[in-house]
């Protein structure tokens, strides 16, 4: 892992309160994420790991407190505006056209940048995904499941976020294409993006993260660097029962 990154905070909740109607999710939550860092959520379903995410991308609006990027104030921040400020967000599950190709999948995943824009970067993304790159006539539905996480990983880079927020990369995934992904995320921390990121494979997942913030009923309840919670012996009680508990790939650090 990457020992020499800057201190420099790019995101920050202060006292963040966010739910659904009358049913809060997050509650006075606050922490901070490094530039060019991987930090992982942790905590049990329902903890509020993917509602930061989406209220981080203005999909769910803060009832109070403040979120910060580049210790800018985006509350409320729409998503067009959230994009264009270099945040880009991969949800869980697929969310591809599956009856258009993998180049036109691109072609939309660049459309606040231009066309042009976007015809001169997808070379450049799609050298970071081989096996895509040889399917771009390809139907999206054709697509392995792998192959369309990565495409839809490649549609975000479009965008050259300084933010990645990702949920859930590795389901669906075979061990060897979770390690690639987890790779790629490695290497786009190393090269100066913030990945905020949500996982199942905790112990896979701490292996190329630099930092780890748990939450419980949408609060923090612990954050400390990711090696520290990978080392810890009771890492298996506190954050791998049931599901997490399966074998996972363990993904060398880039």
């Amino acid at each position: 892992m990457n020992q020499t990154k800057t201190a420099d905070t790019c995101i920050e909740f202060i006292d963040v309160v966010a739910g659904y109607k009358d049913f809060m999710i997050l509650n006075n939550l606050s922490f901070k994420a490094k530039r060019g860092t991987i930090t992982l959520l942790l905590g049990p379903n329902g903890a509020g790991k993917s509602t930061v995410l989406k209220t981080l991308f203005g999909l769910l609006k803060p009832r109070q407190g403040k979120i910060l990027l580049d210790g800018q104030l985006v509350n409320g921040a729409s998503q067009k505006e959230l994009l264009a400020q270099g945040i880009a967000f991969v949800p869980q599950g697929r969310n591809l056209f599956g009856q258009l190709t993998v180049y036109q999948n691109l072609e939309l995943g660049g459309i606040t940048l231009g066309m042009k824009t976007t015809h001169e970067r997808i070379p450049e993304v799609l050298e970071f995904f081989p096996r895509v790159k040889e399917r771009m006539n390809s139907m999206a539905s054709a697509l392995s499941g792998g192959e369309q996480k990565q495409l839809e990983i490649g549609r975000a880079l479009l965008l050259r976020p300084k933010v990645l927020l990702i949920d859930e990369p590795s389901i669906g995934l075979s061990p060897l294409v979770v390690q690639d992904v987890f790779r790629l995320l490695r290497k786009l921390a190393d090269q100066g993006t913030t990945v905020l990121m949500v996982e199942q494979n905790v112990k896979s997942a701490l292996h190329i993260s630099d930092e780890a913030i748990a939450l419980e009923s949408g609060r923090l309840v612990l954050q400390k660097p990711a090696a520290e919670l990978l080392a810890d012996p009771n890492i298996e009680r506190l954050f791998l029962g049931g599901a997490h508990a399966a074998p996972a790939a363990a993904a060398a650090p880039a």
